[in-house]
């Protein structure tokens, strides 16, 4: 039997509600959830991180391993990929955009007026939501949860293409802006084993770690608190508060105390019961309250002690201090080398489902991983599945082409550091930050990126197939730039002879005749030092006199 957890909090709230469902006992039947095994650490109180950032900046918020890795993979899946069927403009936002009779901006809370006669008119995603399932006040989102059917969804399908693609560590969206949790929760009864019977969360999980992938979470229900704003103009009320948040205006951009006993409630539950190796954020939590997001932090560093686990947190904009966290760049990369190690978020389509969906090809992919690793970056790369939860074909065989490639040039990519320079060419994106992968650009053969591994191994991208001898103009003899005296090159994946030369030009290497990959091709150019004269004794080349 499941009572939820979270009923106390209606004592708490600044205004006071009843949660439905909390005065009486739901059937449940709980999830077993295959725990990582790793070495305890007894974390007594003296050692445990204090919520406070001075304590909190002891911690290494970015291991090896998470450097290492390059690659990860999280899904945009839920109740917003059912709303989206039938829609010739998917949405995203759904929760928020059908509940826009009028549209508005939701920065202000002004309606926005159109035409001549400046006239308000309604979302598309509220026309469509009218005519597919009646006015929101009659059919909210809450009934849009209850179509939800993951029937198609098979966790060991999903680990075993996740595995297929070179990524190391996977996981769900546990929770969008709709504030659906895709767990087993005691704590919110709008959650995906109450509502379809799956722990979706559970089952990836012990899926992944099968396959030796880390385990990710992402958390986007900091922004909820404006998400379902004007859903009290419908079919929010006090009942279903637990869902919509409490009331408020829309221009209130400060959650009340109910609301950030809710966050946390969830995110401790989830790291309880599931033990990410990775806690992913997305925006808005820089408008919560300190003392929360110092409790969460302390909270789970303190757990990954415990678990003998190095846990990492990802977040955006100013959330927590770069001393805790990776920050992440939305669709965006840098344009330049970074010193701090940093991440991306990006989606090769749109971030949910949508019908009839375009997405980018393998190439830009690649090229795109090969860009944030030269960078000192990872990807985590979106993949949305259909509202049924089987993957597109499409998205299938994107990740296989991108494992194949990781397969033949791993080796340059995995465990690497970025280079003295991230590259060369004349192809690079304009400034650098969010969401500027809206500059289609397209890498040539004359673009270069590189990568290393210690100090005796250069690795080399070429980000196109060669059409005549290559030319890498960074290593230019007269630029002192390489640390070492040039051993041997090796193309990845290749057993044909690297012929080259070093000079004026740079490193010049003679047009291969065949290529392992229709994608970018990798060198790995070895190096030797010469020892530095000693100091004291014989001077090296007399005879002692």
């Amino acid at each position: 039997m499941k009572l939820y957890k979270l009923c106390f909090l209606s004592i708490i709230s600044v205004t006071a509600f009843n949660l439905t469902g909390c005065n009486e006992e739901q059937p449940h039947q709980p999830t077993n959830i295959q725990k990582s095994e790793p070495q305890k650490i007894n974390t007594k109180k003296a050692d445990a991180y204090q919520e406070d950032w001075d304590s909190l900046s002891q911690v290494n918020h970015k291991p090896d391993w998470f450097q290492d890795a390059k690659l990860g993979i999280y899904t945009h899946w839920g109740p917003t990929s059912t709303a989206n069927i039938g829609m010739k403009w998917a949405s995203g936002w759904y929760g928020l955009d059908m509940y826009m009779d009028e549209m508005y901006d939701w920065k202000t809370g002004e309606v926005k007026l159109y035409g001549e006669d400046k006239q308000p008119k309604s979302s598309y995603a509220y026309q469509h939501h009218v005519e597919a399932h009646g006015n929101p006040t009659e059919f909210g989102y809450k009934d849009i949860i209850k179509q939800f059917n993951p029937n198609k969804f098979d966790a060991e399908e999903w680990a075993d293409l996740f595995k297929l693609s070179g990524a190391k560590f996977a996981g769900p969206v546990a929770v969008h802006h709709d504030n659906f949790a895709m767990w087993d929760s005691e704590v919110t009864r709008w959650n995906a084993k109450d509502f379809t019977g799956k722990d979706i969360t559970g089952e990836l999980k012990i899926a992944l770690e099968k396959r030796d992938l880390k385990f990710l979470t992402s958390f986007h229900h900091a922004f909820t608190w404006v998400y379902y704003a004007n859903a009290y103009k419908f079919d929010a009320t006090a009942e279903n508060a637990d869902l919509y948040t409490d009331q408020h205006e829309l221009t209130d951009f400060t959650p009340n105390k109910n609301f950030h006993e809710r966050w946390f409630a969830m995110l401790k539950e989830v790291i309880d019961k599931y033990q990410p190796d990775v806690i992913w954020f997305d925006w808005w939590v820089e408008v919560l309250n300190e003392e929360y997001r110092k409790k969460f932090v302390a909270y789970y560093y303190n757990k990954g002690k415990e678990w003998g686990k190095e846990v990492v947190i990802n977040y955006k904009n100013n959330s927590f201090p770069e001393s805790v966290g990776v920050l992440d760049y939305e669709r965006g990369r840098p344009n330049k080398l970074k010193d701090e190690f940093w991440m991306t978020d990006t989606s090769p389509g749109a971030w949910f489902y949508y019908e009839n969906a375009k997405f980018v090809n393998p190439n830009e992919i690649v090229d795109i991983l090969i860009d944030i690793v030269a960078k000192n970056g990872l990807m985590l790369l979106n993949v949305p599945p259909n509202p049924d939860g089987s993957i597109p074909p499409e998205m299938k065989s994107m990740l296989a082409k991108l494992g194949g490639w990781l397969e033949i040039n791993g080796e340059g990519i995995y465990e690497t550091r970025p280079w003295a320079v991230f590259g060369e060419g004349p192809t690079r994106i304009n400034r650098g930050g969010h969401k500027i992968e809206k500059q289609k650009i397209e890498y040539t053969n004359k673009d270069i990126r590189f990568t290393k591994k210690g100090n005796n191994t250069i690795f080399a991208f070429v980000m196109a197939a060669p059409t005549q001898d290559i030319v890498i103009q960074t290593f230019n003899i007269n630029l002192s730039v390489l640390e070492g005296k040039i051993k041997s090159i090796e193309m990845l994946g290749s057993t044909e002879r690297v012929d080259w030369q070093l000079n004026g030009q740079g490193l010049v290497i003679t047009q291969p005749k065949t290529v392992p990959s229709e994608f970018a091709i990798g060198y790995k150019i070895s190096l030797y030092h010469e020892e530095e004269i000693g100091i004291g004794g014989e001077d090296p080349g007399t005879n002692g006199g």
